[in-house]
């Protein structure tokens, strides 16, 4: 696997991470006075998840 492929799985992994945290914890955002609703980390844990394990699973090659 290339390095480039690494860093970005776990920099994927760490920004969903984060936004999980974010829901478990019910921390408030606020972005220029304008709070930053749950459901919108709740899609952004799910989208870069998802493509964390599907970078993770393409690095393995195929035998068939």
């Amino acid at each position: 696997m290339k390095p480039a492929t690494v860093v970005t799985v776990l920099f994927l992994f760490v920004v969903a991470l984060l936004h999980l945290v974010r829901l478990i914890l019910g921390v408030t955002v606020t972005v220029n006075g304008t709070t930053v609703p749950m459901w919108a980390s709740a899609v952004a844990c799910v989208g870069p998840a998802a493509l964390a394990v599907w970078l993770w699973v393409e690095r393995t090659p195929q035998h068939e």
